[in-house]
């Protein structure tokens, strides 16, 4: 299926496992806004996975399908201090900000893939 959309389903599927995990570890800072002591978690993947893009695109276009299936997210814990006596820093007014706001990035790139299909659908039945 890559040969006919190119690298967009891989791409697709790397931005909804990103997505899906900054959901969770949202999720996860949410329910522990109350835990004295914890320290909230954030995911790093687009800086990274754009300075790889920029440099396989100077190669083929296995090496961007190469660069896209080798690419992974991490999961990190902030540096910031806590303005709370109990030493947690999680700000559930953020986190909920950043639910909604990767909610409807993750809505929008399966729409976007769901499309992609829809189209090969009526290729082949064309």
């Amino acid at each position: 299926m890559n040969s006919i959309f190119g690298n967009s389903i891989s791409m697709a599927e790397k931005s909804l496992d990103y997505l899906w995990a900054k959901q969770t570890t949202t999720l996860n800072n949410i329910a522990n806004g109350e835990t004295p002591g914890y320290k909230a978690k954030y995911v790093k993947f687009e800086d990274e996975f754009r300075n790889r893009l920029a440099a396989a695109r100077k190669g083929t276009s296995a090496d961007i399908g190469n660069t896209i299936s080798n690419s992974r997210y991490f999961i990190r814990n902030t540096n910031e201090e806590s303005a709370r006596l109990d030493g947690n820093n999680v700000n559930v007014d953020v986190e909920n900000v950043e639910l909604a706001r990767t909610t409807l990035q993750y809505q929008y790139e399966l729409n976007s893939l769901n499309s992609d299909i829809s189209r090969l659908r009526t290729i082949i039945k064309g």
